[in-house]
């Protein structure tokens, strides 16, 4: 399916505010794509379509995981609402017609992070911080450093200021997050 037809699809399906925030994602990854020389069509896509999930009640997201094969963790238990991440990952090709892995681990990756994030991922992942709907106390910061940061340099700030956040509303810390920051930090490269 291409974008205008996921585009329609995926109104019909969540509600105006988080349409409006992907929509808002998909041009935030738009443009850094653009900006780090990835794909743009896929950091367009994989931005519309990240919340797809959303359309679904937290309360179901486990059982909608089970239903499709989802591994779910004990953080995944505690904090159900962080599977909308692999579950729109999945719902790309069952509903969208979307068979692109690269697409699907970025939408995967969107909401904690993991382990050797390409530069998809990375954009996607950012792109959701910083869309222009997002109001909240350092987004500007990020949003700044979206316009003169490497991705690497992005990534970790992103990720510190989500880590001081979650720990500071006393909640628990997904260790994708932490890998991630981890590795970036252990890589040296702030270039990338």
């Amino acid at each position: 399916m291409e974008y205008e037809a996921c585009r329609t699809l995926l109104a019909r399906r969540l509600n105006r505010t988080r349409y409006e925030h992907s929509l808002g994602v998909a041009d935030t990854a738009e443009k850094l794509a653009r900006r780090f020389d990835v794909d743009v069509k896929k950091a367009r896509l994989a931005g519309l379509l990240h919340d797809n999930a959303r359309e679904f009640p937290v309360a179901d997201m486990i059982r909608e995981a089970k239903a499709r094969g989802i591994p779910i963790t004990p953080i995944d238990r505690a904090m159900p609402l962080l599977l909308h991440a692999p579950l729109g990952a999945y719902r790309l090709r069952e509903v969208y017609g979307v068979a692109d892995e690269a697409i699907a681990r970025a939408v995967a990756l969107h909401t904690v992070g993991g382990a050797a994030m390409t530069p998809l991922d990375k954009i996607v992942y950012f792109a959701d911080m910083i869309e222009p709907g997002r109001q909240y106390p350092g987004v500007e910061d990020l949003r700044a450093l979206g316009t003169t940061g490497t991705l690497n340099e992005m990534l970790l700030a992103a990720f510190s200021q989500s880590i001081l956040y979650i720990v500071g509303q006393g909640h628990l810390v997904h260790p994708d997050t932490v890998t991630a920051r981890n590795e970036i930090l252990l890589s040296g490269r702030f270039g990338g």
